[in-house]
């Protein structure tokens, strides 16, 4: 099912969050519009370029005067990977709000299956799960006990039923989404945990996608640092969420 070209406003919106991302952003904004045009008929990329200092502000600038389709928006000062996100899905004009990595972890061979859980199966939000029996993915041994026992911690702390918070591949229809943003508090890596674990106490559909995943050479994931600061994050939305209650 493609989406409606003749639509005045962008069905779709595909955002990119990006800080210090000029060696990989032209060939992935490449890769996703040749991907995007073999199903959907209408849609805009944004770049959510936060405070970079390699060039990638630039390149992004580029990028959206050769093709209008392209929205860069930038930001001075790095304000964090979810902030960038939340200002970014509030300025994007898509029924079908996607954002991915821009290192492409997750094969872009999922993007359609991504968009049609909300576009055809209807529903709320949509996330790839690299913990799913039948993913196939390529990481360390290490970053797999880490991530399982994050996810593992998550669900008995929160009382997720989600098997993987941390996947950079959502997709989200409009209107829950923009609820959910703003009662989002993390700025950084805990975002992709917090808004899935306030859209399952809220009670919406949410489908987890087998993927194909692997890591890319480098990662802004620094594994002891992160993982310990994302467990106290943890730690204080469910003290928040409890005292909500």
């Amino acid at each position: 099912m493609k989406l409606n070209k003749k639509s005045q406003v962008a069905k779709l919106s595909v955002i990119f969050p990006a800080y210090n991302e000029a060696d990989v952003l032209e060939d992935t904004i490449k890769k996703v519009i040749l991907n995007l045009d073999t199903f959907a008929d209408s849609y805009e990329i944004i770049i959510a370029e936060d405070g970079s200092t390699d060039g990638t502000n630039k390149l992004a600038s580029m990028l959206a005067e050769k093709d209008t389709r392209i929205k860069h928006i930038h930001r001075q000062k790095r304000l964090g990977r979810g902030t960038a996100l939340k200002n970014s899905f509030k300025k994007s004009s898509g029924e079908i709000l996607v954002y991915m990595d821009l290192d492409l972890a997750t094969d872009l061979s999922h993007l359609r299956e991504l968009i049609e859980a909300i576009n055809i199966e209807g529903f709320d939000l949509a996330t790839g799960s690299r913990l799913l029996s039948k993913s196939k993915v390529n990481r360390s041994w290490t970053r797999n006990l880490a991530s399982s026992s994050y996810n593992l911690i998550v669900r008995k702390l929160l009382g997720s039923k989600i098997k993987d918070h941390q996947c950079g591949f959502k997709s989200f229809r409009r209107e829950p989404l923009l609820i959910l943003v703003d009662e989002v508090e993390a700025t950084h890596w805990f975002w992709d945990t917090e808004i899935l674990v306030r859209a399952n106490r809220r009670g919406y559909k949410i489908k987890e996608i087998q993927v194909l995943w692997k890591s890319g050479k480098e990662t802004k994931v620094r594994l002891l640092k992160d993982s310990l600061n994302m467990f106290w994050q943890a730690l204080s939305l469910w003290w928040r969420l409890k005292k909500n209650n």
